[in-house]
């Protein structure tokens, strides 16, 4: 066969084959015409180096699991010098895995030095044990449940926003009414964790609940892209105090003002959906988009909560041309 047929059988490219061949891990016979000649066994060959390539192991030590092959053996690793080149390849990634692991904790630590900076919350407050390290909440698991839409934020499109006055960290009042010309992000969210605040029990299990400070470090990263797509300003809102939310500010460096509803009102007002967690009534995580006094769009649910930022700067991006 033809060294493109040999390379659509194997799974490899032409290029990966000519490259097998220049290191004498395959050998194809000559046709009369001068032609490569490719038979079966060089297909299992190169199929075979294409696994160990997927398995980490350089093209140019397959040769030990080749020869294998052509001993006569079923197998590329029955053979001692098999298990050996799997040996290697384990203590070069053990090698490269403690390298990563060493870089990550310093990483941790110094992610730990300078969220702490800006504190009010001390180090040695936050943690005497480093059973809540900081990036325990500052990264998601992979297995966090999805919320689901019940529609209970189909009726705010089109509503005027209600005339309530809140807090801001800024030590400033604001009535929502009265936010100014353009559009407003209003990212309204449960609450956020810190540094030896424990999360109420069961928190990851909830779904929407986890993610309130990766959801603000995105809106961190993205505000100037979000004012240049045609935002005028950005907050966060949650039923958290003031107080709490300003450490949460100077701590993370946001760029814009959290807003205090400790009381809900905001719920009230606009029948937004709540939950219970802790044996306190906190907001479900939804974003509005309020323009001149009026909601033009909603978010909700919200998830990833760490992808939210960029897909509220998608939506804003596609809506302002």
């Amino acid at each position: 066969m033809r060294i493109g047929e040999l390379a659509l059988r194997a799974g490899v490219t032409t290029k990966a084959a000519r490259y097998y061949e220049s290191l004498g891990l395959l050998t194809p016979g000559r046709l009369a015409n001068g032609y490569r000649d490719y038979d079966e066994h060089d297909v299992r060959l190169a199929r075979e180096i294409r696994a160990l390539s997927g398995l980490g192991i350089p093209v140019e030590r397959t040769r030990p699991f080749l020869d294998c092959l052509a001993v006569g053996h079923r197998h590329a690793d029955d053979c001692p010098a098999s298990l050996a080149g799997y040996r290697q390849a384990i203590d070069e990634l053990s090698q490269r895995i403690a390298g990563l692991t060493a870089r990550r904790t310093a990483l941790i630590a110094h992610l730990q030095e300078a969220a702490h900076r800006n504190s009010r919350v001390s180090p040695s407050e936050a943690s005497d044990e480093a059973e809540a390290p900081m990036h325990d909440y500052l990264s998601l698991p992979a297995d966090l449940p999805v919320p689901e839409d019940d529609g209970a934020t189909a009726h705010l499109p089109g509503i005027p926003v209600p005339p309530l006055e809140l807090r801001t960290t800024g030590d400033a009042t604001i009535r929502l009414d009265a936010l100014g010309a353009g559009r407003t992000v209003l990212y309204v969210y449960p609450l956020t964790g810190r540094p030896g605040t424990d999360l109420p029990e069961g928190w990851d299990t909830i779904p929407g609940a986890r993610g309130c400070t990766p959801e603000a470090c995105g809106f961190r990263d993205h505000y100037q892209e979000l004012l240049d797509a045609g935002a005028a300003r950005v907050f966060g809102l949650s039923s958290q105090d003031t107080g709490y939310q300003r450490e949460v500010v100077e701590r993370l460096h946001l760029p814009f003002d959290m807003l205090s509803d400790a009381t809900r009102s905001l719920a009230r007002a606009l029948d937004l959906p709540t939950f219970e967690a802790g044996g306190l009534t906190l907001y479900k995580r939804l974003t509005l988009i309020i323009r001149d006094g009026v909601i033009e769009h909603v978010f909700y649910p919200v998830f990833p909560p760490n992808e939210h930022a960029d897909q509220v700067l998608t939506w804003l991006r596609d809506t302002s041309h």
